[in-house]
């Protein structure tokens, strides 16, 4: 019996709810039968994969794999994953850190083929981490398909929350931020910025992205993002500043104005 998860209404209310039944919904949604059997699977024969040939050549491995970092529209293109699995993140000219997406990145390095002569499948504890970030990416893709920003926001909540805590300066993690598309798209709503924000330089997008973050939560880093609060107040402001954008164009302005005084009144929860 398979189970999707409840959003019964959109917007922040609909947030509100699914953090709330969070728990439970996450513990039903990866009982499934299909979703045991694959972590199985994958318990049983990661530490056999020594090479990113190896993983390439297992479609069920190389499936959760992906998957884990967001990258599992990327499955048919096997030979651009071995290249950047193999190629590592140690060289600045490694293919991994060429690529704006800084996904590839990380998910270069959780494996290590090109950066170690021991693989990171060899941990003992490798399997457990890629796993819950297997989890959390499925249950993620799963609200995605009732509710994209939804799905959305609670990717930033993990990945920006990772980023915020790493030892990298706060200019990488800004690029990093603004390379990863769904932070990128969180930031951009959340923050107000135009549609050709992309478009302009990158360090201007920088500076303008740090100038608005400095308004909004005191700070111009990607650290204070640590602060649970600062987080919710994002997540919030994107939801909020979304739910209004798509409905703008069949509201007029006083309909879009008592929009928002709604949504915003569910602050207090």
């Amino acid at each position: 019996m398979s189970f999707a998860p409840v959003i019964p209404i959109s917007g922040y209310a609909g947030w509100v709810f699914l953090k709330r039944t969070m728990d439970k919904q996450t513990e039903a949604f990866n009982k499934q039968t299909v979703f045991q059997r694959e972590e199985a699977y994958f318990r049983d024969n990661i530490k056999q994969i020594r090479t990113a040939d190896a993983l390439v050549d297992d479609p069920r491995l190389l499936r959760i794999a992906l998957t884990a970092y967001g990258l599992e529209a990327d499955m048919p293109n096997k030979f651009f994953i071995r290249k950047v699995l193999e190629e590592g993140t140690l060289k600045t000219d490694s293919l991994a850190n060429k690529l704006a997406d800084s996904r590839y990145k990380e998910f270069t390095n959780a494996f290590g083929f090109g950066n170690f002569s021991v693989p990171r499948t060899q941990l003992s504890d490798f399997a457990d981490k890629m796993l819950a970030k297997y989890r959390d990416q499925r249950f993620q893709e799963a609200v995605g398909e009732q509710n994209g920003d939804m799905r959305l926001a609670l990717n930033a909540e993990v990945e920006l929350a990772h980023l915020a805590g790493s030892s990298s300066s706060d200019a990488s993690k800004w690029f990093s931020v603004l390379g990863s598309p769904r932070l990128r798209e969180v930031f951009e709503k959340a923050f107000g910025l135009p549609s050709g924000f992309a478009t302009i330089d990158i360090d201007k997008q920088v500076e303008m992205i740090k100038e608005k973050a400095k308004a909004s939560f005191g700070e111009s880093t990607v650290a204070q993002f640590t602060d649970s609060e600062k987080m919710q107040k994002l997540v919030r402001n994107f939801l909020i500043r979304s739910e209004v954008l798509a409905s703008s164009s069949g509201l007029q302005s006083g309909q879009i104005a008592l929009s928002l005084l709604q949504q915003i009144s569910y602050q207090r929860f």
